[in-house]
């Protein structure tokens, strides 16, 4: 009777640790919102000092260019949707490489945009599909998730503690060396896909933006040009499908408002 009552208060105890663990979206993490955005902050500091991999754009100089980006963030962020716009920093930064047709998110809201990937797109709506899926990856926290599992229990909870000050370190320091091809699950990027979906809905722009974004992606692909956008994010096919799946699931808009300005928008960044 004894080892029974002291199972059911391990038990209990263990339940209780893991519901406080679950975060907005649900999601047992164990880090700590703070730990996210003091990670992000870290990977941030080491991307802005490695300009020859990550040239970022001056905000001061392209003042005009990160005012519009802002201003289509900021759509996103106001869906009511997004369940860490006000824990989170949500700091957009655009990269210099025509060649890189790519965009990343590291945790606590820090967003990176390349000028190919802004240049390639058609339309404002490809590209607030593409801003959706990364504002998903910082806010369904993906990235600290993954070192999770990676890493396990045991080693974020030494990372918490402080016991070690150069792990949290050493994690940064392979986030930023990788973040320009980080990988997710098929399951993470279809959460992310169906969670742009869903911040889309609330915004005036086509709610599968993210579709008519990877629908060209795969026409370049089958045309012998594999974007490397393609080989960080897998299952493109399925993907398209996916998207449309979940606009019709919530009956959204998908007519393009495709703003003429967009084409204003690439003028602004370096020719």
């Amino acid at each position: 009777m004894r080892s029974f009552k002291i199972f059911n208060l391990v038990l209990i105890t263990g339940l209780l640790i893991f519901n406080s663990c679950k975060d907005k979206n649900n999601n047992f993490v164990f880090p700590s919102i703070e730990e996210d955005v003091e990670l992000g902050a870290q990977v941030a500091e080491q991307i802005e000092n490695d300009p020859d991999q990550f040239p970022i754009l001056d905000e001061s100089e392209y003042s005009d260019a990160y005012t519009y980006l802002n201003t289509l963030l900021d759509y996103i962020l106001t869906s009511g949707e997004v369940q860490y716009k006000e824990e989170f920093v949500w700091d957009i930064h655009i990269i210099e490489n025509d060649s890189v047709l790519n965009a990343f998110a590291t945790p606590g809201g820090y967003l990176y945009v390349y000028t190919g990937l802004i240049k390639y797109l058609d339309q404002e709506d490809d590209l607030m599909g593409v801003l959706g899926h990364e504002v998903a990856h910082s806010d369904l926290r993906h990235t600290s998730r993954n070192i999770q599992r990676q890493y396990g229990i045991n080693f974020i909870l030494g990372l918490i503690s402080g016991e070690d000050p150069s792990q949290l370190e050493q994690i940064a320091g392979q986030i930023a060396g990788t973040a320009a091809g980080l990988t997710f699950s098929r399951a993470f990027e279809v959460e992310a896909d169906e969670r742009s979906v869903e911040y889309l809905a609330n915004t005036p722009y086509a709610c599968n933006g993210a579709y008519s974004f990877f629908q060209k992606l795969l026409d370049e692909g089958q045309a012998g040009r594999t974007p490397a956008f393609l080989s960080t994010h897998p299952n493109p096919e399925d993907r398209v499908e996916d998207i449309n799946i979940k606009a019709d699931e919530l009956g959204c808009d998908t007519t393009p408002l495709a703003p003429a300005s967009y084409e204003d928008f690439k003028n602004m960044l370096p020719q």
